[in-house]
């Protein structure tokens, strides 16, 4: 590989840790609370409103089960309301967030149905509101699974971004696609993949360690 290619490779691998850092922070504030909603207004559980839970549950569902390609094309008329154009780094950032929140959701809920609900008994018995209980029991609780749920959700965003990188998002899926593919540069499309590679090992390497960090068991 070339050398003029080494600060091509360093742009499109900061555009990416960009794309999702922010994305992952901007998801994980709606998502989060996304998910303790879906678990507390579930029947039984402290918030409980059944119809409601089943509403939110099925919106949440319905734009999981969109193809992040086809969602990104979808949306494209409110991502140049919120951004101003449909293409760059900033524009990709847009469906990555929407594509993310309801799955951070469903990872976040799926962390707190594990905690065992005689804490949660335990907290009422003590005169606990179910803000306090949300606060000191059920977060606390399950916040290694959460950790452990929101590596999985960055993974999943790094492939997402590189994809985005198929209508000019930016990142080392479009370096890739305009250098490795459109100008037949193999060397160029095996370093982006070794790049995305060890990417994906560093987060996950992270995420088991601070997840083991602060399991409670």
């Amino acid at each position: 590989m070339s050398s003029d290619m080494i600060p091509l490779l360093s742009k499109a691998l900061g555009e990416t840790v960009y794309m999702v850092a922010v994305s992952m922070v901007i998801a994980s504030a709606i998502g989060i609370p996304l998910g303790v909603l879906l678990h507390t207004t579930g029947r039984g559980q402290i918030l409980e409103a059944p119809v409601w839970n089943r509403i939110l549950g099925a919106v949440v569902n319905a734009i999981r089960s969109i193809p992040f390609i086809i969602l990104m094309v979808a949306i494209i008329p409110l991502t140049r309301a919120i951004v101003g154009s449909a293409i760059g780094t900033t524009a990709a950032m847009v469906p990555l967030i929407l594509a993310s929140i309801p799955f951070i959701g469903r990872q976040v809920e799926t962390s707190l149905k594990e905690v065992p609900y005689g804490l949660v008994e335990a907290a009422l018995a003590m005169g606990a509101t179910p803000l306090q209980i949300i606060r000191r029991v059920l977060l606390p609780e399950a916040l290694s699974g959460i950790v452990a749920q929101l590596t999985t959700v960055i993974i999943s965003l790094v492939g997402e971004s590189a994809m985005a990188g198929a209508i000019g998002g930016g990142g080392l899926g479009d370096l890739a696609i305009r250098y490795g593919y459109q100008r037949f540069r193999p060397d160029v499309m095996l370093a982006t993949v070794i790049i995305l590679i060890i990417l994906v090992q560093a987060v996950q390497f992270i995420g088991n360690m601070l997840a083991r960090k602060l399991d409670r068991k």
